[in-house]
């Protein structure tokens, strides 16, 4: 049978990759890449950066198809279509990639940005593949270090306050609902929408990173209402030179 794995490999930085994950890198026979395009280069390269690295001398294959375009812009009662849209056609791209580039007994890898377990489709578009019949296999996931640990590390911070819950949310969510009521710690991840920016007459500090691990790295931290304008036109700048930004960032309410 057809073997893949699901690796997480961290949020930028090459040696995030867990000691498990090293191991899990030795034994693929193909790693799938989805290219995101030029604007995105960068990641296709630090995913070369670890094979070289972490790969060893022995043979294996490297097998890139162009990920299908999302569109970002839906309004909210359109978002779940479109990411559903989305999916599908991943997972058409995927099932293609598996049923005509892997051999029967051999181990395939997508190497997953972050923690496969956190705001990534890779799983569910597994589980979609396999649900359609077409082709057979068996998958193991390895978990990463995520943006959101990666980020409490760099800021020299817990998530999590003694004894409180922290939430995970997503940017949209932010901007829509504003900072959760009862909440004192949020993490917030695909902010494309800056709700920070909306939350700046609330009592809350911010730690920001965007390309954490990576030698771009950018971090900011303070007072939301005296950082978030300083956060805005470092995000600006960052996305206007790279083409594209990954941050995430932690709230906290003041006491």
């Amino acid at each position: 049978m057809r073997k893949i794995l699901v690796i997480g490999i961290g949020a930028g930085d090459p040696d995030h990759l867990t000691l498990q994950a090293v191991k899990a890198v030795k034994t693929a026979d193909v790693f799938f890449i989805l290219d995101k395009g030029q604007e995105k280069a960068d990641l296709v390269e630090l995913r070369h950066e670890i094979l070289t690295r972490h790969a060893g001398d022995r043979p294996y294959r490297v097998v890139a198809a162009r990920d299908p375009e999302r569109d970002r812009r839906a309004p909210t009662p359109g978002y779940a279509p479109a990411v559903d849209d989305w999916r599908r056609r991943r997972a058409d791209v995927c099932e293609g990639l598996i049923r005509d580039e892997l051999g029967d007994g051999e181990c395939g890898a997508f190497l997953v940005w972050g923690d496969p377990a956190l705001y990534d489709s890779t799983l569910t578009i597994l589980d979609d593949i396999l649900a359609r019949g077409a082709v057979s296999f068996g998958y193991d996931v390895v978990p990463g270090v995520s943006s959101v640990s990666a980020l409490a590390a760099r800021h020299r911070t817990g998530l999590n306050q003694v004894g409180r819950p922290v939430r995970i949310t997503t940017g949209r969510r932010l901007a829509e609902e504003g900072f959760p009521e009862g909440a004192e710690d949020v993490v917030v991840m695909l902010d494309a929408h800056e709700g920070y920016l909306g939350l700046r007459d609330e009592d809350l500090d911010i730690h920001w990173g965007a390309y954490v691990g990576t030698p771009d790295e950018i971090l900011i931290a303070g007072r939301l209402a005296e950082v978030a304008d300083r956060i805005a036109a470092a995000r600006a700048e960052a996305r206007a030179r790279k083409g594209w930004i990954m941050d995430t960032y932690l709230l906290r309410r003041r006491r």
